[in-house]
């Protein structure tokens, strides 16, 4: 089960190191493939990708996107990035404490960014 999860992360090369021989990025995607070693059908993220460079965070949106597909988990994820948001399925901005949208991904990522992007251009940036 453990080599599964490496694979989907690409970590399965990594499983002998110690964490202090991996890169940031490595170290995250780590902490997300441990977090599915009970097959939970609900996974927490809280800014995933903000302590990541765009590499690391690509990757680990990528893995996440993979586990949501294959291992029908739901992913809820707390972000202030419109790239990270835009791997979702659903987003909702929310400001103090308030729902102020809902916006649903439809058939393309690049256009779901734009979308993101656009409300929160309406909004003034604030969320």
């Amino acid at each position: 089960k453990v080599i599964n999860i490496a694979k989907k992360f690409g970590l399965e090369n990594h499983l002998d190191k110690y964490p202090y021989q991996l890169s940031g990025g490595q170290k995250q995607r780590g902490a997300a493939a441990r977090s599915l070693i009970t097959n939970p059908a609900v996974i927490f993220a809280d800014e995933p990708t903000g302590a990541l460079d765009s590499k690391s965070a690509y990757e680990l949106l990528d893995s996440l996107e993979k586990v949501n597909r294959e291992n029908n988990a739901t992913i809820i994820m707390i972000t202030h990035d419109p790239l990270t948001a835009s791997y979702a399925n659903e987003v909702y901005m929310i400001n103090d404490g308030n729902i102020k949208c809902k916006l649903n991904k439809g058939n393309s990522r690049k256009e779901f960014y734009s979308k993101i992007i656009d409300m929160l251009a309406s909004m003034g940036g604030e969320i």
